[in-house]
Formats: C-alpha cells, sequence, structure tokens
C-alpha cells in the first residue's frame, strides 16, 4: 500500500480485536454486583471505552460518590482476562490490512499491557506488532490526553505528530490522537460515526477492509 504516513497507530480493543462487547457486558455485570449500578451496553460504551481502568474507577467514585470496593478492578480483570482468554476474536479484515501495510505502524491502547497480550495472543495479531505495543499505564495522562499517541509516535521513530495516522474506535481515543497533532480516522463499526466525528476525526468507516481506500480517497482530497 502506497501511503502518505510514515507511522501507522492502532488502538487496540475494538480495532484491532473484538473485545468492546465482552468486556463492556462483563464490566456492568461486575458494576451492578458491587456498587449498585446500572447501566445499558450503550450507556458502557458512551461513559467508559477508551478510558484506562484508573479513569474508570474515577468515573465509578463520581457517580457514587464513595471509593469504589477495594476487590472491584482485580475482580473485573481476573474475569475479563478469563472471557477474553476463551472468546475473542479479531475484527474482521484487521489481519489482511496488517499484512499489506508497508510502513511502521504500532498498538497505542488504554489497556494494559497484560491485557493485550490476551487478547492480542488469541487472536494471533501479536506476531505483527513485536514489541511495538505502547499502553497508557506508561505515560503521565490517559485518553483524551495526547500523551500516549506521542510516546508511541517517539517510540518508533516520528517525531512529526502531522506525519502519523491514528485509527481509533471512541471519541475520548480521537480526542487525545487530534489533541497530538495527527490525523485520525474514526472506526465506526460499533460506536456512532457522529460521536468520532463530533470528537474531531477527520473521517469515519465502519469495515476495516476499507482501510486503505479510505486512506487513498483522504489523500486526493487534501492534495
Amino acid at each position: 500500500m502506497q501511503c502518505g504516513f510514515d507511522l501507522i497507530i492502532f488502538d487496540c480493543d475494538g480495532v484491532l480485536v473484538d473485545s468492546e462487547p465482552v468486556a463492556n457486558a462483563i464490566f456492568a455485570r461486575v458494576l451492578e454486583e458491587e456498587c449498585g449500578l446500572r447501566f445499558s451496553l450503550e450507556e458502557m460504551f458512551d461513559r467508559f471505552v477508551g478510558r484506562s481502568q484508573a479513569q474508570c474507577l474515577q468515573i465509578v467514585e463520581d457517580l457514587t460518590g464513595e471509593i469504589p470496593p477495594s476487590g472491584l478492578a482485580d475482580r473485573y480483570k481476573r474475569e475479563i482476562n478469563l472471557a477474553l482468554a476463551d472468546s475473542v476474536e479479531a475484527v474482521d479484515g484487521i489481519e489482511s490490512v496488517l499484512q499489506h501495510i508497508d510502513i511502521p505502524y504500532c498498538v497505542a491502547s488504554s489497556g494494559s499491557h497484560d491485557k493485550m497480550k490476551t487478547t492480542l495472543g488469541k487472536t494471533g495479531l501479536a506476531k505483527y506488532f513485536n514489541d511495538n505495543i505502547f499502553s497508557s499505564s506508561e505515560v503521565a495522562n490517559g485518553k483524551p490526553h495526547p500523551d500516549i499517541y506521542l510516546y508511541a509516535a517517539e517510540s518508533m521513530g516520528v517525531l512529526e505528530p502531522g506525519r502519523c495516522l491514528v485509527i481509533e474506535d471512541s471519541p475520548v481515543g480521537v480526542q487525545g490522537a487530534v489533541a497530538a497533532g495527527m490525523t485520525v480516522f474514526g472506526y465506526a463499526e460499533l460506536m456512532k460515526a457522529e460521536k468520532l466525528l463530533a470528537a474531531g476525526a477527520h473521517l469515519t468507516f465502519d469495515k476495516m477492509d476499507n482501510l486503505f481506500s479510505e486512506i487513498q480517497g483522504y489523500q486526493k482530497v487534501m492534495t
């Protein structure tokens, strides 16, 4: 693929691996049982998708006015890792995309390295990234701050953010990548496209197989 960018940065959950429905269903059940909070899957997506564990726990504290139960994070981590290790699948079309990209690419996720090891390992995608996997746990501020994107780009040797393309599926992720000065394509298979555009996405698409044609079309418009 001919590409006018120097680096493509992929989010992980919802972009590389189809983990969001499973993860959010489990988190919703845990929140109801541990904190008495009830959320629909759509509400879970609106409140929590794209955010780090620390940010999610802060949201829970803000909603309840109390510090979350001490075992909540460990219980969620344990249950989600078991579920993902058993059932997670790669996003349809992503493996073909990764096989044909001819420029450097990496992962920048709010998820932990342990979680990505589980999901990328289970789906067979880990081999495409080697050590080029970055987590918000490595930077001071998680999404929607730009830290993780700038850290990933610098680690990959790309010092001009404007030369980076980010593929994101959450509004907070889009906001962070835009704040980093990068071009952002919103993957709208599960998230509503209008929410990604409102967050600043330069365009949206809903089929990963179309990524290359979306890049080519965007470049024609910009030149």
